[in-house]
Formats: C-alpha cells, structure tokens, sequence
C-alpha cells in the first residue's frame, strides 16, 4: 500500500495551495481518507476526514471555512484545497486511510503517506 501526497510548497499568507493524496496497493473506495498535519517542534494533529462515499467530512475548527476536502474513487485520489493560508498553517500535511470510519483519532489509522510540506511566509 501506497499513499503519495504531493502539493506542497511555499505561499505567502492569504494564499491557496491544492494537495493531492493518490493511493495504490488498495481498494481505495473500501476506505475512509484523512489529513493531518505536524508544525516544526508540535505534535502532529487532525485536520479533516471524509468518508468512503465523500458524503460525509470532519473538519478541525482550525480550517472549517477555508479548507475543502475531497476525493475522486475512480482516480484512487483525495484532494485538500486550501484557501487563506495563514502562517500558522505551515506544517508537513500527511494522509492517511481508515477502515473503520470517518476519525480524529490517528491510532484508527491504517496506513499513512510521506507527507508533504506547506509553508506560509507572513
């Protein structure tokens, strides 16, 4: 299993940057997707989850309003669109899948990607 999380860079604050989380070694549409994130010297936190069917999301309060996540079974792929980017949301963004459900909890996470890095200069 494989999860390729791709998008990051650099953007200024107020800015918008779109993350790609592609899967392989699975049956992508059998799970539920989410994304986290880890800032320099924090612990790494919940961001937002959706369901199999993407008809249901979570989101922290952090980015309700301003992040949107998504997802494409047909192309194995979640996607993060992130909109006013704030200096705070520099972080490594990581997704993750769940077989059990739309989840917060990291430890209901089975497998993880790489994770890619966002910064947001002020």
């Amino acid at each position: 299993v494989q999860l390729q999380a791709s998008g990051g860079g650099l953007v200024q604050a107020g800015g918008s940057l779109r993350l790609s989380c592609v899967a392989s070694g699975l049956t992508f549409s059998n799970y539920n997707m989410g994304w986290f994130r880890q800032a320099p010297g924090k612990e790494r936190e919940f961001v937002v989850a959706i369901s199999r069917s993407g008809g249901t999301t979570s989101y922290a309060d952090s980015v309700r309003g301003r992040f949107t996540i998504s997802r494409d079974n047909a192309k194995n792929a979640m996607y993060l669109q992130m909109n006013s980017l704030k200096p705070e949301d520099t972080a490594v963004y990581y997704c993750a899948a769940s077989s059990t459900r739309v989840t917060r909890s990291e430890s209901e996470y089975d497998y993880w990607g790489q994770g890619t890095l966002v910064t947001v200069s002020s």
